[in-house]
């Protein structure tokens, strides 16, 4: 497909540099008008998923040809880096959000203003197109708020600049069995992480008498068995008042709040209760790492109910067509003052090394209009990043649930070595099972090795 869309730009730069000879232009502007392709690298969609945009884009533009690529996830970011060290890199590609720091001194920020060559039709009795250039000021910081959803300008915005635009914003969710729950006689999914929460978890979970867990209520508790556990972790702590990096860009999770007056950790207090349903002697246990994952556990209908984001739904469908499951929103604190979900996301972004980032942050930018955004969205069923699309979204039976969460979601910096910090989270948790006494100490270390991630 995306080697029609090269050939239909090549078309227009055809129509353009035979059409536009029909007046004299300045030096400038036939400087601006010499074909050029922008490399644009991304997972999970197809080209298909982009023709529309990118049409749409040449017809405004057409000298650019956008060669669009998609690779597997497993092989994304060694591609990546092996293509910039050798000169080879996409102008364009896309990171996941907790990814903006390791890849800060890769990038070039969106500039100022940005001059482009626009078809113009002039005349009235004999019509002619002929080249504009036309210089236009590009998104600034109040419209990065005014447009997009909180947590995306506390991840774009780097001293002061944006590095990045996300097409979309998936959010953490509840997933459950309903014939689970039916069975168990419970008509009503949690809301809140209470009491009631704990009881429905232990009544969702099967035991033989040897303490095998047959059946589990929910995944909570252990560490890489559970799609995205240091996401519910942190989602946890946040909840419960902690402060996980602070402004200054210090881990502060391990410490009490200074208006605490019995030294109260909430992070320690999300974590123990995290870690209750991994304990065997709690009357919550329901997990353990030697179950399988919990979207596999999920998908065959052994648990009852899990954590997600949207794109765990065509996973769930295709492996389980016949699954009788829904989705709500996340849990909150019961009494709490405002709903704090959690944000997981991809961000387009611009190569320092590209030799047309004037133009690729174009693409960008027309790519994050709520026109071209929405195109995307329809076709891959993602929900939104934009406030303007987000009431349109909340109707989806599908995504709805997602799409209601993104006004208060949120993340937090895990530094240049994601994968060092999230695994720091990992052995914290599996520490911390059966060691109620040792949790302060537990999380004091599991600080200490993701601030070496923030400061290497």
């Amino acid at each position: 497909m995306f080697k029609k869309i090269i050939v239909l730009g090549l078309l227009f730069v055809f129509i353009v540099t035979s059409g536009f000879g029909c007046k004299t232009t300045s030096k400038q502007v036939t400087e601006a008008m010499k074909p050029i392709t922008l490399t644009y690298w991304r997972v999970w969609d197809g080209p298909d998923d982009f023709a529309d945009i990118i049409k749409k884009y040449n017809e405004m533009h057409p000298f650019i040809s956008i060669n669009y690529r998609k690779l597997q996830y497993s092989e994304y970011e060694n591609e990546l880096l092996n293509a910039f060290a050798e000169d080879r890199g996409p102008d364009i590609f896309s990171i996941n959000n907790t990814w903006m720091g390791k890849y800060q001194n890769k990038l070039a920020p969106l500039p100022a203003q940005i001059s482009m060559v626009y078809p113009v039709t002039q005349g009235t009795i004999k019509k002619e197109v002929v080249p504009e250039l036309r210089t236009t000021k590009s998104l600034t910081l109040k419209g990065l708020k005014d447009n997009f959803v909180d947590v995306v300008y506390s991840d774009v915005v780097i001293d002061g600049k944006i590095y990045g635009l996300p097409l979309a914003l998936d959010t953490l969710a509840l997933y459950y069995n309903r014939d689970l729950f039916n069975n168990a006689g419970l008509t009503n999914v949690p809301q809140y992480w209470n009491r009631e929460f704990q009881q429905v978890v232990k009544k969702l979970t099967k035991q033989d008498l040897k303490g095998n867990i047959l059946q589990s209520g929910v995944a909570l508790g252990g560490s890489t068995s559970i799609e995205r556990s240091s996401d519910i972790l942190s989602v946890l702590m946040m909840q419960n008042g902690a402060t996980i990096l602070n402004d200054s860009g210090q881990v502060t999770m391990n410490e009490a709040p200074a208006n605490s007056s019995d030294g109260y950790n909430p992070a320690v207090a999300a974590l123990r209760f995290y870690t209750d349903f991994a304990n065997p002697v709690k009357e919550v246990y329901a997990w353990n790492n030697d179950l399988k994952n919990s979207v596999d556990a999920f998908a065959s209908g052994n648990l009852a109910m899990m954590f997600g984001y949207a794109y765990h739904l065509p996973t769930i469908k295709a492996r389980a067509p016949k699954l009788n499951f829904g989705v709500v929103k996340l849990p909150q604190i019961e009494g709490s003052s405002a709903p704090i979900n959690y944000a997981n996301y991809w961000v387009e972004v611009v190569s320092k090394k590209s030799t047309h980032i004037n133009e690729a942050w174009d693409f960008v930018q027309f790519m994050a209009q709520a026109d071209q955004a929405k195109t995307y969205l329809d076709k891959t069923k993602k929900p939104t990043a934009l406030r303007s699309l987000v009431n349109t979204q909340k109707e989806d039976q599908e995504i709805g649930v997602f799409v209601d969460q993104v006004l208060t979601a949120r993340s937090w910096y895990k530094g240049k070595n994601v994968t060092a910090a999230e695994q720091a989270l990992y052995d914290m948790i599996d520490s911390a099972i059966g060691n109620e006494s040792q949790l302060a100490e537990i999380m004091k270390l599991a600080a200490q090795r993701i601030q070496q991630t923030i400061n290497p």
